[in-house]
């Protein structure tokens, strides 16, 4: 064959072979692109990113929960408390994401940041649900957090719908890992120290009765939540009347160590009215202040929550900083 029919040859093998792979390549093109689609906490079957990388939230508390799934460029907002060290637990991850925004955004705020997925709380209207998947945006509401079992939910729920079912069974074991951890050191604490009723008062009235996240402090913490014994449940204000015929053994106070924070000054003043001087807590001096944010939290991190309770109750055995996260995102 002379050279001719040799370059010839050589430039039709090309071309056929260009062919091929440009018809691989629509057949590809032409398969339809794999949907993943959740469940969410209202029974709504949702469809979703397969890796979701502008996430969003409407909850502290599920700001959290997401920072233990995934890195924090893949969300693109976060609660501004958060960026704040004095009052988050995530302050450095939370100055990682774009956008720092006030709680429960509105549907053009929410819709300005182009999400690609949403979680929302029960207590969000539902008019704001339907507006933004009128958008085109992927929502997922969330359970509210009355029990251990409500925050599993809400992980395996958030892992399967940003495309990490592994992370997300790996938090799940890391969370029961500690409260298990903390449920064996208060064991080993004298009997007698144990099993105290503690009142939780906060300028968030309605919370700290049965069904809320305190309870599960309580319990891993061996101590009685005093409103939820009383019949208080949460979303219920409690009357300083009841809270002197529940007479706790301890009154837990919140604070973010800022003096002039509206917290503080609501304990201040709570404590301060003669109509409680009687009860065992004022009387025997026993009114703590745990650190607020981990009391408040509904997530993975409820295991910090439950340690800071001990450390009120046993001392500084289970003393700890306030900036503890459980993650199970490889680098952080």
């Amino acid at each position: 064959m002379d050279k001719g029919r040799r370059s010839a040859a050589a430039l039709l093998l090309v071309l056929m072979l260009m062919l091929a792979c440009a018809g691989c390549r629509s057949e590809e093109a032409a398969k339809p692109t794999e949907k993943h689609f959740v469940t969410d906490a209202q029974g709504t079957r949702v469809e979703v990113p397969a890796k979701a990388q502008r996430i969003m939230t409407y909850s502290m508390s599920m700001d959290e929960l997401l920072l233990g799934l995934v890195e924090p460029e893949r969300m693109i907002s976060i609660d501004e408390l958060h960026t704040d060290p004095a009052r988050s637990n995530v302050a450095a991850l939370a100055q990682r994401v774009p956008n720092a925004i006030p709680r429960m955004p509105s549907v053009e705020k929410a819709a300005s940041m182009n999400p690609d997925l949403i979680f929302t709380v029960p207590f969000m209207p539902a008019e704001q649900v339907d507006a933004l998947r009128a958008l085109g945006i992927s929502v997922v509401a969330c359970r509210q957090v009355r029990d251990l079992d409500d925050i599993v939910f809400n992980i395996r729920l958030a892992a399967d719908a940003v495309g990490e079912p592994e992370r997300g069974e790996k938090l799940v074991a890391m969370m029961q890992e500690g409260l298990d951890d903390l449920k064996r050191r208060v064991e080993e604490v004298p009997a007698e120290q144990r099993g105290k009723s503690v009142a939780f008062v906060s300028i968030m009235a309605g919370y700290g009765g049965a069904g809320c996240s305190f309870d599960i402090m309580c319990n891993y913490a061996g101590a009685i939540n005093a409103k939820a014994a009383a019949g208080n449940k949460s979303g219920q204000v409690m009357t300083k009347e009841q809270l002197v015929a529940a007479n706790p053994d301890y009154i837990f106070l919140p604070t973010y160590r800022i003096p002039s924070s509206n917290e503080e000054t609501y304990g201040r003043e709570y404590v301060s009215d003669p109509s409680l001087a009687q009860m065992t807590a004022v009387r025997e001096g026993h009114i703590k202040h745990p650190w607020g944010h981990y009391l408040y939290d509904g997530s993975q991190n409820v295991v910090f929550g439950a340690q800071e309770t001990a450390a009120m109750l046993y001392g500084d055995a289970f003393a700890q900083p306030t900036n503890r996260h459980l993650s199970a995102v490889e680098d952080e």
